[in-house]
């Protein structure tokens, strides 16, 4: 099989969900360890992972809003995640 550079490789939706819920389980044990407490360091690391998935799917070249599930979908769910745990922890603090 040829790949060229203008057509990436797509994955399965299953092995694209298995790597979404991969790397949240990796962030969230990294943000138990966080000395900022657990909701800030998960925020922090949440906003990394949504630049990592951006730069990453802009590298291959991944059409958005396409059939399958691509690392521009990655981005939105944890986009989702961290808008989430952002609400999470400033209604806690205040």
């Amino acid at each position: 099989m040829i790949v060229s550079a203008d057509n990436p490789v797509e994955l399965s939706a299953a092995r694209v969900l298995l790597r979404f819920g991969l790397r949240t389980v990796i962030l969230v044990v990294f943000a138990s360890f966080g000395s900022i407490g657990f909701g800030r360091s998960l925020a922090a690391l949440l906003w990394m992972t949504v630049i990592l998935c951006a730069v990453l799917a802009t590298l291959r070249r991944e059409r958005a809003f396409t059939a399958g599930l691509n690392h521009w979908d990655e981005l939105a769910g944890y986009l989702a995640l961290y808008c989430a745990v952002m609400t999470l922890t400033t209604s806690a603090g205040s």
